[in-house]
């Protein structure tokens, strides 16, 4: 076995370990992924050296994304502890982020994809922060919110407008479908004829949380928030209106999540590493409630659960 075979390896016990809890084997594994060629994007190659987790007073952080953006809603939760040990900290962002991600503490200047970066001291990718602080169960940075609305938000007027519900009524936002580039997107969607049955619960004003145009209606009476979502700025306005949110692993439970808004988060019976196993919570998103698939594919048990929840509370 040659040396990128062996840390493909070491990536996928990663996530054997993060999904079972065992958090500090698990980011050690993790951090093999650095190690082979186009399994994370985007490749960067700085000349400028790895921060080695040390005070940097005096000097300026480059942390910067990788992956999706769920990931960066995720653990940009760790700038607070990286400014409380040094100078300037810079994010490296997806332009859709960049106003949302810049209310995190600890975040001195943003800089959105394809601006290039002023000058800097040492790097980091934010993937790499909860092995550097050597995370564990107990120690997940988790007091919320950690992100909120930003002051401008493109939309502001037009969702206010669309945002009106009547009198009495509970607001539940849905998200059903993910992005379509994920690998996994098949699996983790669901199509809107199977949350039909919401459509029963009483005295809920529904708003759809979907930016696609052929995503389709789970209902009639959903209404479409998606012509006004332009960045992920319209989208926290939005989701600061909302009771509850009801959507399946994509960036939207992430950002609910850092919002602190009340979340039911739909997952498939083999989840991403980072809802973890036989849990109904998250670690990392208090506000967060989970329900999983009993078996490959089983959506409509799933719905039927949130259904007989939703009703008990009512």
């Amino acid at each position: 076995m040659n040396e990128v075979a062996r840390k493909k390896l070491d990536c996928a016990q990663a996530e054997i370990c993060l999904l079972k809890g065992d958090l500090p084997k698990g980011w050690d594994l993790h951090e093999s992924r650095l190690q082979v060629p186009g399994l994370i994007t985007p490749q960067r190659h700085f000349t400028h050296p790895r921060w080695d987790g040390r005070p940097f007073a005096g000097k300026t952080l480059l942390l910067h994304y990788e992956q999706g953006l769920g990931d960066t809603l995720m653990f940009v939760r760790y700038a607070p502890m990286v400014k409380a040990l040094g100078g300037t900290v810079i994010l490296a962002a997806q332009a859709a982020l960049a106003e949302v991600v810049a209310t995190c503490p600890g975040i001195d200047l943003v800089i959105p994809k394809g601006t290039p970066p002023p000058p800097f001291d040492v790097h980091m990718p934010l993937l790499s922060l909860p092995w550097v602080f050597r995370t564990d169960l107990s120690s997940i940075p988790a007091d919320i919110p950690y992100l909120r609305v930003p002051d401008r938000v493109s939309h502001r007027q037009e969702l206010q407008a669309a945002l009106a519900a009547p009198e009495g009524s509970i607001r539940i936002g849905l998200a059903w479908k993910g992005s379509a580039f994920h690998p996994r997107d098949r699996e983790r969607s669901i199509s809107p004829e199977q949350l039909g049955p919401l459509a029963g619960l009483a005295q809920v004003a529904w708003y759809s949380f979907q930016r696609e145009e052929d995503a389709g209606v789970p209902f009639p009476e959903i209404r479409d928030l998606g012509p006004w979502l332009g960045d992920f700025s319209d989208t926290a306005l939005a989701l600061s209106s909302m009771d509850l949110l009801i959507t399946v692993d994509t960036a939207v439970a992430h950002l609910a999540g850092a919002l602190g808004i009340p979340t039911l988060l739909l997952v498939t019976f083999a989840p991403d590493w980072r809802w973890m196993l036989d849990r109904a919570d998250s670690p990392w998103y208090p506000t967060l409630r989970i329900y999983r698939q009993p078996s490959v594919g089983d959506w409509d048990t799933v719905v039927r659960r949130v259904i007989l929840d939703l009703s008990d509370a009512q």
